[in-house]
């Protein structure tokens, strides 16, 4: 049997992570534990304000390569499936680390970096103060810059799955990216989703995603907020009825409370693990890593569901969006796999 593939489209950025204090983010105007975006001369700004930031005992900046898809990839590659990522990044220094680091990790970062005058590699500069905050400063840079020239009909020959980030929803060549991403998919046999990503984003571009959801899309993630701003009511159950009328298979995750799963009129619930935060990023990411796994895998939906509650609840309890253990023995001890 050959082993399912998974096509990822999303931003690539690269997170730089240093340590900081409390006195430090007041003098550089960085309000603490937020995620805010930031044009390009605050980003330099910032980089070489952190590289200068030598305090007593401080570790220089990290990079590590990120951006919502990107973790997700990197969650199912660690569970073995193949996986390839689409994303944009100049031929700078942060642009050859991340596609770098991507393929160590064993995912094939499809485009190569992009040489001549353009946007420089998008950045998420993250001050990390001592108790764990992480304030997230990010230039989105030339990875908004995707387009339908930057997919590759030859990368879905295949590939059994492709999985899109609503964030790059933003651009009319975003859009289009999509668009042919999903045909290429569904030529090469496979199924298109996407993550709704963020409600605001949806508000923004409601019409479009309604049509994307009820078009070329055969599977669906959104948490409670970003559903009910999709088809704009605060009856989860009505709306919830009206995605899978117009989507094959459809996820609601709720925090704290068990993830809705809807395929083809069959409602199954997964429940999820209550643990104590330790950092909330990638969790929607890495839900979405196994539940696409054990999609991928063909096994049941509650299955699907519930490895990728697992595997939300593994990435909340350490610092940072990725694993850092093997979720298959987690999998296997609740009789899973």
């Amino acid at each position: 049997m050959t082993t399912p593939s998974v096509v990822g489209i999303g931003n690539a950025v690269m997170d730089v992570i240093s340590p900081t204090d409390e006195a430090r983010l007041a003098a550089l105007g960085v309000q603490k534990g937020i995620m805010q975006l930031i044009e390009r001369e605050r980003s330099e700004y910032l980089m070489a304000a952190q590289a200068d930031d030598h305090g007593p005992g401080r570790a220089q900046a990290r990079l590590v390569p990120g951006g919502s898809v990107a973790n997700t990839l990197a969650g199912i590659g660690a569970l073995g499936l193949r996986t390839s990522f689409i994303g944009r990044v100049a031929n700078d220094a942060l642009g050859l680390s991340y596609a770098e680091q991507t393929e160590a990790a064993g995912t094939v970062f499809v485009n190569p970096p992009v040489a001549g005058d353009q946007l420089p590699t998008s950045r998420s500069i993250i001050l990390v103060t001592p108790d764990g905050e992480r304030s997230m400063n990010t230039y989105l840079g030339i990875s908004a810059e995707l387009g339908p020239d930057d997919v590759n009909p030859s990368v879905f020959q295949g590939a059994g799955w492709l999985f899109l980030e609503g964030y790059l929803f933003d651009k009319p060549a975003g859009k289009e990216a999509f668009l042919k991403a999903a045909r290429c998919c569904h030529a090469a046999g496979g199924q298109a989703g996407i993550a709704l990503s963020d409600p605001f984003c949806v508000d923004r571009h409601r019409e479009d995603f309604r049509r994307l959801v009820a078009g070329p899309m055969d599977y669906v993630i959104g948490n409670v907020h970003e559903w009910t701003a999709l088809y704009q009511s605060d009856d989860l159950e009505a709306v919830l009825a009206q995605a899978s009328a117009d989507c094959g298979t459809v996820i609601c995750t709720r925090s704290g409370e068990d993830a809705i799963l809807i395929r083809d009129g069959l409602r199954v619930t997964a429940p999820v693990d209550r643990v104590v935060p330790v950092d909330a990023t990638g969790a929607g990411d890495q839900f979405a890593a196994g539940l696409i796994f054990g999609l991928a895998s063909g096994l049941p939906l509650e299955v699907a569901g519930r490895m990728g509650c697992i595997a939300a609840s593994e990435v909340i309890g350490h610092v940072g969006p990725r694993p850092e253990r093997d979720l298959r023995h987690d999998f296997r001890a609740a009789g899973l796999i």
